[in-house]
């Protein structure tokens, strides 16, 4: 068990890495591959022993090795998220299909989220490829002879509400319901209302805390995507729980 979660542990890092790459090129528009990565101040290459997640940052106190040019706490700081979230399905689900279908979800959010709350942009060389690994898994369902009717009714759901918020309102952009779409299919019905209701929720009241601290206009736009997405880790890790509890207290 302790080895495991070590193997998860050190592999959310390295994803973390990664997926930091892929934040900070998917805007610019450019490979995610290449060129190898360097210093975006003095344009050094990096080496590979200044790629050791968070060690690197450590030991190098969070300047580059040439120019000394600091870099970005975020940096480390998504490495260990991925790592700490990626464990935390591991412990929930143990070695199962929903750990793997968790962690790839995720894993799309960390990306999709950060990019929306830097640029206010959702971009569809996210989205497409976690709508389709959705539809993989729903197909898997239907193979399997599960209750895929229900990825289905999330993902209709999910995306549809937006959808629907957008028509009526403008309020919000179609990369949001694209996003929330793709949760729907990993999700499913009953967890997406749930996290559709926590995403709203979040957005209020932190939306609300921003304007009352002046840091936001009530006119200025404010990224969806990024509450989308902290409320799919918390039904993610805590959905069943909070069902549980609204129905034993509250019904």
């Amino acid at each position: 068990m302790i080895l495991i979660c070590a193997y998860i542990f050190i592999l959310g890092l390295i994803l973390g890495s990664f997926f930091n790459v892929c934040i900070y090129r998917i805007p610019k528009e450019q490979s995610i591959s290449y060129p190898p990565s360097h210093c975006t101040n003095c344009q050094n290459k990096i080496k590979w022993y200044d790629l050791i997640p968070v060690l690197s940052y450590v030991i190098l106190g969070g300047k580059c090795r040439h120019c000394k040019e600091k870099i970005s706490i975020r940096y480390p700081v998504i490495e260990l998220l991925t790592a700490f979230l990626f464990l935390a399905i591991y412990i929930k689900y143990g070695l199962s299909l929903l750990t793997l279908k968790y962690i790839i979800l995720a894993s799309f959010l960390i990306i999709i989220g950060m990019i929306d709350f830097d640029t206010t942009d959702v971009y569809d060389i996210t989205t497409i490829p976690a709508i389709v690994l959705g539809i993989i898994f729903v197909l898997y369902a239907v193979i399997q002879k599960m209750d895929w009717q229900f990825l289905v009714l999330g993902g209709l759901v999910g995306g549809g509400f937006i959808a629907l918020i957008i028509l009526l309102t403008k309020g919000m952009g179609w990369g949001d319901a694209e996003i929330c779409l793709f949760c729907g299919l990993f999700l499913g019905l009953k967890l997406t209302v749930l996290m559709l209701f926590l995403s709203m929720l979040l957005g209020g009241v932190i939306g609300i805390i921003l304007i009352i601290l002046k840091i936001k206009g009530r006119k200025d736009y404010i990224p969806f995507g990024p509450f989308i997405a902290m409320a799919t880790m918390i039904t993610i890790l805590y959905g069943q729980n909070i069902i549980d509890f609204y129905i034993r207290h509250i019904l």
